[in-house]
């Protein structure tokens, strides 16, 4: 794994987490507990600040950044899907799933249990709503999301938290 310290930002990483090899941990981030970091994530902090919380699952090709002086943040058990972009934003909050591809952009805030759609944009400053589901671009709520839902996902989430685990243990370089 890749982990930097840039100027005085040194990485926080969380006890349980799992960074792939080629993921990148740059400068000024805090890592919850139990994170899955990703085959080709990028955390850059090193103008802004990096919270992620416990149990998230950061997929492959995430690029997360904040702008100088300002804070990115993850609550917990927040699942961001592959290859998306999250530009400075506010807040995503707890449970909540950015899609693939998806870009939430600077000073966004999302809700508890919100899920922004594959592909979607979430502009600047723009509020998903606790429970909303948004999609397109740019992004628009397109209804919420069901208890029903929330159950599976936190299931679903769950296999990230144990992906954090596993790979640590069970993962094997060969060559």
């Amino acid at each position: 794994m890749a982990i930097f310290q840039f100027d005085d930002k040194i990485p926080k990483i969380g006890k349980d987490c799992y960074i792939a090899n080629s993921a990148e941990v740059i400068g000024d981030v805090a890592l919850g507990d139990g994170c899955y970091v990703g085959p080709g994530a990028i955390l850059r902090g090193d103008y802004g600040k990096i919270v992620i919380g416990e149990n998230c699952g950061i997929e492959e090709n995430v690029v997360i950044h904040a702008r100088p002086t300002e804070t990115c943040t993850l609550a917990d058990w927040v699942t961001i899907g592959h290859g998306a972009i999250i530009h400075n934003v506010k807040l995503i909050n707890d449970y909540s799933v950015i899609g693939m591809g998806a870009v939430v952009s600077d000073w966004a805030d999302v809700g508890k249990y919100a899920a922004v759609a594959e592909g979607a944009m979430v502009r600047n400053g723009q509020v998903i709503g606790d429970g909303e589901i948004a999609a397109g671009v740019p992004a628009k709520v397109i209804g919420n999301t069901s208890e029903e839902w929330r159950k599976q996902w936190l299931t679903f989430k769950k296999y990230y938290v144990d992906f954090a685990h596993t790979y640590r243990i069970r993962l094997k370089r060969l060559g």
